[in-house]
């Protein structure tokens, strides 16, 4: 089954053109249960197979505050030639292959150790940050939408 051509990005791997794309499912389900950061790829051109990696973290709309990642070409890329050397095909059709990376598989196909984000209120924070990473925020606003107050924005170290 071919994956939705919206909201794909086109990725070229040792001269195969693909298309992925972030998982739209939603993070959590009814209970605590989160379901991981999740991505698919395909072939651009005739696509058959399609993979279906999963990173050692939630999305970064997960309600709990759990640590998320950055899913970019590079570690796409990455993730496509460890799938091809554990056996996806892309050129066989069938039920998709599903691909856990592991944290040690993710600092590998990365090159170095994954850069974490943690969400917090208004955006996100670095992993090990501290308050000084956090967005200034300069206005808040009501559920409609209309201010309601200012925040005074003071330089760091005042």
């Amino acid at each position: 089954m071919a994956m939705p051509k919206k909201g794909t990005r086109l990725i070229t791997v040792d001269g195969t053109a693909y298309r992925w794309r972030v998982s739209h499912r939603p993070g959590h389900t009814g209970g605590d249960d989160l379901h991981p950061l999740t991505f698919a790829v395909e072939r651009a051109e005739e696509p058959a197979g399609v993979l279906v990696v999963s990173l050692p973290c939630a999305r970064a709309d997960n309600r709990h505050g759990r640590r998320t990642i950055v899913v970019r070409p590079l570690l796409v890329a990455g993730c496509v030639r460890r799938a091809v050397e554990h056996g996806w095909n892309p050129a066989r059709e069938g039920p998709a292959f599903t691909f856990a990376i592991s944290e040690e598989d993710l600092t590998e196909v990365l090159g170095e150790p994954p850069r974490y984000l943690i969400p917090f209120l208004w955006g996100m924070i670095p992993e090990g940050g501290g308050v000084e990473d956090l967005p200034r925020a300069v206005q808040i606003r009501g559920r409609d939408g209309e201010p309601i107050g200012r925040i005074a924005h003071r330089a760091p170290g005042r």
